[in-house]
């Protein structure tokens, strides 16, 4: 982006500035996303399959955000390149890992859902220092290490989690979380700075919904909402909000602050997930999970936005 590239030349002010503005998009993202696993829990309470919801989800996300484009006046770039990224994203950032965390919804607490996204800053940092995406800081090194350092805290100590016997589900949402890092390092290195970032996201989740069609008739899932609305479809729907939203602002923050400082959003995430997870359904965490959030804020406070100069 041009701002970003004559960056250098700002004053140290607006510098400064600049990274209030990535911090404060960042705990603003935290905040919601994490409201969303509570959501996942809730929308799998009346037996709508995982498919069936990753896929009205994905649907209503595209819808809000197709309004979005022609009220903006917005079209949606067609190039063969956008189309990769879109498939390649919503494959990525939906179709995959949104099945598996419904899947795993109906089967843990919402606290637990939201630790495993911490996962995807380690995954991050790995992927953009082995393909130089972005250059190894020692505050970085640090405030990934005290991130792994979290989730042993949850997952090392017998009474730590909820339910121990959920360990394969946690596998399964690390499998998740693999892909929302890998899609990190695709927006950095894919994504057109000169491109309205909700755009590529109507895109993405265009391709998610035309991509998961098949799988529902095929798998026999496909199934209605009831209307009205009850509570599982009115998750759903703010689900699909969260999402339209914070996925365009996530992709932001990829462009702007770089793919490992943006995937320290998931340590906002998973303490807010915890938070909403008490607040929704008086969920207990041992003395274990509130030593965790501490680290991870220590983590979170490590990581600052790249340097403007270093800014591709």
């Amino acid at each position: 982006m041009q701002d970003l590239q004559s960056s250098h030349s700002k004053p140290a002010g607006n510098r400064f500035n600049g990274k209030v503005w990535d911090f404060v998009v960042l705990m603003l993202l935290g905040v919601f996303w994490g409201l969303s696993f509570s959501l996942a829990r809730m929308s799998t309470e009346t037996g709508l399959h995982p498919l069936a919801i990753n896929y009205w989800t994905c649907l209503i996300s595209a819808v809000m955000l197709i309004l979005y484009c022609l009220i903006a006046r917005q079209p949606l770039p067609l190039q063969k390149n956008f189309i990769l990224l879109y498939v390649i994203c919503g494959i990525l950032g939906s179709v995959v890992p949104g099945t598996l965390y419904f899947y795993a919804a109906s089967q843990v607490s919402a606290g637990v859902l939201s630790i495993t996204i911490a996962t995807v800053p380690l995954a991050t940092f790995v992927g953009a220092a082995i393909f130089k995406i972005e250059k190894a800081s020692l505050l970085r090194v640090v405030g990934v290490l005290f991130g792994i350092g979290s989730i042993a805290l949850l997952v090392l100590p017998d009474t730590s989690m909820p339910d121990p016997s959920a360990a394969l589900w946690v596998l399964v949402m690390v499998i998740a979380a693999a892909c929302y890092a890998i899609e990190n390092l695709v927006i950095a290195a894919r994504m057109p700075t000169d491109v309205n970032v909700f755009v590529v996201v109507t895109g993405m989740l265009i391709a998610a919904t035309i991509m998961l069609t098949p799988v529902l008739w095929i798998t026999d899932t496909f199934t209605w909402i009831s209307w009205p609305l009850d509570r599982s479809g009115w998750a759903i729907v703010m689900m699909a909000g969260i999402t339209a939203s914070a996925y365009g602002g996530f992709y932001y923050l990829v462009v702007r602050a770089g793919p490992v400082f943006a995937s320290q959003c998931a340590y906002v995430v998973t303490l807010a997930g915890v938070l909403w997870g008490i607040l929704i359904y008086g969920e207990a965490h041992s003395t274990w999970v509130w030593a965790s959030l501490v680290v991870m804020i220590i983590a979170l406070s490590l990581v600052r936005p790249r340097d403007s100069a270093n800014a591709s």
